[in-house]
Order: C-alpha cells, then sequence, then structure tokens
C-alpha cells in the first residue's frame, strides 16, 4: 500500500513514514473510511524526540510480519502529540482510566466511532504482536465486546464533572507552598524521588510566594533546586540549556533531550531569581540558556524548533559525554587537566565510562573564570564536528509564546536588547505564518506550511508572550494583539455558565470528549496561563468584561485546585498577584522614559503592571484602556501615577519620587 503521509504533516509523522505500516494522519474521513469497512483503528502517539517512541517504530512498525498484521485488520493512524494536544489529551485520559499511569508512545485501538477499547504505552514486537491478533478475533467474532468496552470507557471520561467554584484564598496559596516543603529533598534539591523533573512554574511560584509573604523557605527550596539543576548534568555546560528531566536524585544523568518549553520556563525561572537575588550566576544560566534557543533551536524563517532527540548515532547520551583522553587532545595537558578538574571529568567516567561535565564537586561561585569559558568555547566548536543530533523543526505556536514570554522578561531583566529584539522577530512570525485572515491562530508550522486550528495552549501562551513583551517594550500593538487573542478565548473556549477553558474551540472538530484541564504537568495548564491573562488584562484596561470574567475563571481554577494546590501551582501563581497587594502605573510622557527602563530592571516588584501614555502610543492604548483618556501628557518630562490596592497618590515627576511611593 502507498503511504499516505506527505511532506505536509509533521517530523514525527514523516520520521517512520517509509515502513511498510499504511498509516494515516488523524482526520475525519479516516473514521468515515473505518465505519464503511467496518474496522477498527490502530492509533499509536508519540513525538519527534521520544526515545521509546523510535525503539518502538524500530522494532514493530518497520517489521514486516507486524506491518502485515495492522493493515490487514486495523486502519493505522498516527498522531504527533506536539501538534494535535486535543487528541493526546483524550486517550491518554483513557489510558490513565484503564491502567493507572500513560506515557509515549501511546498506543490504542478504537472502533470506528473514535471510542478507546484497549489503551496502553510502549509495547515489545512479540506482546504487540499477540494483542493484535486477538483484537482481531475478537473483532470478528465477538465484536459487540469490543464496542461494549469502548462504551463504557468513554461513558466514564464523559463523567467528569466540574469543579465546584470556591474563592481564591490565601490558605489555599499557603497549603501549595506547605505541600511543597513536604515533598523537598533538602539535599539534592527538587521535590520527590527519582527521576526529577524541573517543572519551573513551581520554582516561580515558590520564589513569588516568598517574596509576598517573607517564608525564607520558599526561597530557599526554589534556589537550593535551580543550584542543584545547573551544577548537575542537567544543565548542558558545554553548550548551554536544559535537558528534559534527571534520572538520578542529584541531577547528574538527564535524559539527554532537549525541550523548548522545558528552556523557555527555566529561563524565566533563573531570571526571576536573578532578579530577587542579583546573584551573577542565576542570570547566567538564564542567558546560556535562551542563547542556546536562539543558536541551535530557531527555525531557518523565524520560531522556535521544539527541540532536539537524545540520541546520537543511535546512542543516548554520546552528544553529550567526554573521555580524559579525548580533551587531552584536544585541549592539551595542562588545559585538559584544567577543565576535567572544573567539570568533574574523570578517567572512570560516570555515564557508561564517560563523563557529563558537571560542577557537582565544584565549590559556589557567581562568576564562572574567563580561563573556563574559554576552554568550554573550544569543547563546544569540538563538540558541533560530532555527527549532529535530530532537531524537531515543528514550530508550535503554544511553545513559542512561551519563549516570547522568556526572551521579554530576560531582556527587561537584563537590559539586552538582542532578546527584546528576539522576542519581537518570534511575535511577528507567529503574526504572519500562524495566524488566519481571521485573525485566529493555526498550531503548528513546519517547512513553509501552518495547519491545525489553535487549542487553547496556543491562545493562552501567546497572549501570555505578548503581555510580558508589552510590560519590555511598551509597544501598544502587543496589548492590542493579546487582547484580541483573549477575545477569541472568551468567544471560542470559554464555559460561561461554569468557568473554566475546553481543550479546542466550539467551532472546531469535537473530539470523543471536551474535557477542561486545570493540573499542571510539564508546562502551566492553559486553563491557568488564561486565569493570568485575564487577571492582567483586567488591571491594565481596568475595563469590567475583563474583571467579571477573570473573576469566573479564577473561582473555576480555586474549586480545581483545593484537594491539591501544588499541582496547581501556576494558578496559585495568579492567585499571588490577585489575593496580595498590587500596584499600577501609568507613566505619561512625550516618550518611555529611560529611568523606567533603569527603575523596573532593578525593583522587585512582580505584582506591578505598567501602561505607558505617549503621543505614538495614545490611539491604540485609548480604546483598549479608556480610563487612560484622563491623563495629560506633560509637555516635558513624564508623571507617574501610581495606585495600591484600590488607592492612588498623587502623581510625580521623578522615578525617584515614584520609589518612595512604592516603598511599603
Amino acid at each position: 500500500m502507498s503511504n499516505l503521509l506527505s511532506k505536509e504533516h509533521s517530523p514525527y509523522l514523516l520520521q517512520h513514514a517509509e515502513n511498510p505500516v499504511d498509516w494515516r494522519p488523524w482526520s475525519p474521513a479516516v473514521f468515515e473510511e473505518a465505519k464503511r469497512l467496518q474496522r477498527p483503528v490502530f492509533l499509536s502517539i508519540g513525538y519527534s524526540t521520544c526515545h521509546w517512541c523510535h525503539v518502538m517504530a524500530r522494532e514493530s512498525f518497520e517489521d514486516q510480519e507486524v506491518a502485515q498484521v495492522i493493515n490487514a485488520d486495523f486502519l493505522p493512524v498516527k498522531v504527533d502529540r506536539e501538534e494535535r494536544p486535543d487528541v493526546d489529551g483524550v486517550y491518554m485520559a483513557a489510558c490513565l482510566a484503564m491502567n493507572g499511569s500513560g506515557g509515549w508512545p501511546l498506543t490504542a485501538l478504537l472502533t470506528p466511532d473514535q471510542k478507546p477499547f484497549w489503551v496502553s504505552t510502549y509495547l515489545p514486537k512479540a506482546q504487540l504482536l499477540r494483542l493484535l491478533r486477538q483484537a482481531a478475533l475478537l473483532w470478528r467474532n465477538d465484536r459487540k465486546k469490543a464496542l461494549s468496552a469502548g462504551e463504557d470507557l468513554t461513558l466514564y471520561l464523559r463523567q467528569g464533572t466540574d469543579p465546584q467554584d470556591s474563592i481564591p484564598s490565601r490558605e489555599l496559596v499557603r497549603r501549595a507552598a506547605a505541600l511543597f516543603s513536604h515533598g523537598f529533598d533538602a539535599r539534592w534539591g527538587g521535590f520527590g524521588p527519582a527521576p526529577k523533573f524541573p517543572s519551573p512554574h513551581n520554582l516561580i511560584f515558590l520564589l513569588r510566594y516568598a517574596h509576598y509573604t517573607g517564608d525564607d523557605h520558599g526561597q530557599e527550596m526554589a534556589l537550593k533546586t535551580l543550584d542543584a539543576m545547573y551544577r548537575g548534568g542537567l544543565f548542558d555546560h558545554v553548550g548551554g540549556g536544559f535537558s528534559r528531566y534527571s534520572t538520578d536524585n542529584r541531577w547528574l544523568v538527564p535524559h539527554f533531550e532537549k525541550m523548548l518549553y522545558d528552556n523557555a520556563l527555566l529561563a524565566l525561572a533563573y531570571t526571576e531569581a536573578f532578579q530577587i537575588t542579583r546573584r551573577p550566576v542565576y542570570g547566567e544560566v538564564a542567558r546560556r540558556t535562551l542563547d542556546y534557543m536562539l543558536r541551535e533551536l530557531s527555525g531557518p524563517q523565524g520560531g522556535f524548533c521544539c527541540g532536539q532527540d537524545a540520541d546520537s548515532e543511535g546512542t543516548e547520551g554520546k552528544y553529550y559525554t567526554f573521555t580524559v583522553r579525548e580533551l587531552v587532545q584536544l585541549l592539551g595537558p595542562s588545559h585538559a587537566e584544567r577543565f576535567c578538574q572544573w567539570y568533574g571529568v574523570t578517567p572512570e567516567g560516570n555515564f557508561e565510562g564517560k563523563s557529563i561535565p558537571n560542577l557537582l564537586s565544584q565549590a559556589a561561585f557567581d562568576r564562572e573564570p574567563a580561563e573556563i569559558a574559554a576552554l568550554r568555547e573550544r569543547v563546544y566548536a569540538y563538540r558541533l564536528g560530532r555527527t549532529p543530533l535530530h532537531r524537531d523543526d515543528k514550530v508550535l505556536t503554544a511553545w513559542n509564546g512561551l519563549a516570547l514570554a522568556a526572551l521579554a522578561r530576560a531582556g527587561s531583566a537584563m537590559g539586552d536588547p538582542r532578546y527584546w529584539d528576539s522576542a519581537r522577530q518570534t511575535a511577528d512570525f507567529l503574526n504572519k505564518a500562524l495566524t488566519q485572515a481571521d485573525r485566529r491562530l493555526l498550531a503548528r508550522w513546519q517547512d513553509g506550511n501552518a495547519a491545525h486550528p489553535g487549542k487553547l495552549e496556543d491562545y493562552a501562551f501567546y497572549a501570555y508572550g505578548l503581555l510580558e513583551l508589552y510590560h519590555a517594550t511598551f509597544d501598544p500593538a502587543c496589548l492590542s494583539r493579546a487582547t484580541e487573542l483573549a477575545s477569541f478565548l472568551l468567544e471560542f473556549f470559554f464555559d460561561r455558565e461554569h468557568g473554566g477553558f475546553y481543550p479546542y474551540s466550539s467551532d472546531g472538530e469535537q473530539l470523543l470528549t471536551r474535557t477542561k484541564e486545570a493540573y499542571d504537568g510539564a508546562i502551566p495548564s492553559g486553563n491557568s496561563v488564561s486565569g493570568l491573562v485575564l487577571s492582567r488584562l483586567a488591571r491594565l484596561t481596568g475595563e469590567e468584561c475583563w474583571h467579571n470574567a477573570a473573576q469566573k475563571q479564577l473561582s473555576w481554577l480555586a474549586g480545581a485546585a483545593k484537594d491539591h494546590p501544588a499541582g496547581h501551582s501556576f494558578a496559585t501563581l495568579v492567585f499571588l498577584e490577585e489575593l496580595w497587594p498590587s500596584a499600577e502605573l501609568v507613566v505619561a510622557a512625550r516618550e518611555t522614559p529611560g529611568e523606567l527602563r533603569s527603575f523596573l530592571r532593578e525593583a522587585i516588584c512582580p505584582g506591578l503592571t505598567v501602561l505607558v501614555k505617549t503621543p505614538e502610543s495614545i490611539h491604540t492604548l485609548s480604546p483598549l484602556a479608556p480610563f487612560t483618556k484622563s491623563y495629560p501628557i506633560p509637555a516635558l518630562g513624564a508623571r507617574y501615577y501610581l495606585c495600591r490596592n484600590g488607592a492612588c497618590s498623587q502623581p510625580v515627576d521623578s522615578v525617584s519620587k515614584l520609589r518612595s511611593l512604592m516603598r511599603p
């Protein structure tokens, strides 16, 4: 049979497209064909940098015997979870319900009505063949049993009910912090046993919680974890950027794949730590993480690609590890000795006879010695000569929204225009390549082709990134586009009766279930980020429509988080901004004052929203925030209008006076 995947599909779908399985992409037409042929569907969900997805492909999908069984008795469908998170969400929920755990590759057998009657994850060839033959026999001889199992599981999945609305409270936020404290690894940092995941949004919450409440333990947990992740092998000390997770307790041996979303969120976390502590090492880690993204994940036409594979020449970690001997040959004996001593490279190694560079035995420091930095650059140049890592070159709108937020925040915190410029370029790419004529979003761009209607995360994360970019540049076009995206969220995704946002739009393809998700996973939930966007728009614009929507959404989030608030850290981050003292600043001036940028770079004020009104921005800003019409622009200098907790101060004309007003 001819394979139905073409170049318009993602790298994951194409990586094994030449194998003998007659893969189809997910589409309603496939299920119409399944109904016509009365065949079950064999569904495989994975992603390009998934090690076990490739293992299963090599073991089974490239095997003629397996392919023959699949093609003869099933309609095989392959889905990239990164560009179809809606499809993945439905069947991962089924996998969790059936097995109590999930993961990728996800393997499912579906009825022609999309209902799952069997779901699992990775299966070795012999197991998969046994399953396929038994399922085919069941379908031929006792189809009612398979259909009944699909009906039962679907009914269970559809029984999910909305959480009962609750009022966000300080007690809920404190319980989240207490739960993190209970699971904290005081020796190595992080939470719980290995494998350890970075979960940067948890660390940002703890840093903000410490700032708002004065609870030093929250900051200690966050900084201990940030220090440990950077010092271990999770951080790529040679080339910058972070791997996916650590396989051990001390963050030494990672699973070596690198993902855009991890690095964007970690850059945000280290930038936050730098702003709070002013320790140069945190700023340096944030810079090296963002520079990795710019250098190795930037797409040729704009935007950021998804990530890099863990394997090189079929061996995980081979690209990243070194021996003493090869470093001596590269650097010479004396320089190699210095490099190996600094980065813990030893003759016996720490990973399969080789060494992952790390700083676990190194004393704490704030600045890397210039000699080490120079040697590191030479080792990086040498490493570039190795077999390149596979790069998943999809550009996802949602993940680029996170990258946009990280670049904008770092540019503001460090005063580095490179990051502002890259943030603007990212926003421009999303506006041109992933925006339709009606201004709505598409989810994925690859090789000149944009596809799939935007999902909740696409709108929420992109709007969040634009709000961060507005705070960095005060370009009113960013605020205008963020407002437009939030309007689409309310129109097509929001449950106005109960609160909460659905994962895909009301006018899009309707899947088996449309369950709202609030729990944070590797990335914050779309519902939590939507709550932040609505909350900030309410304070920036003063408009009642945003305030009402924000209150409805935060009540829904509070209800969702009440049983396990630590699993909803991004929502509790929004609660911090809502429940603790906040401030709103309007600056009226002929142009954005340079001293304002310096003030925002130096001050620690996470609850502050800022609007800048100039002759250039007035026509865009006034419709978005009508209250600013009454703020006159002075002929000279600037006027600073500060409101705190519902009370406004007399305007002042300098940042030094503004600092006095900002003091507790």
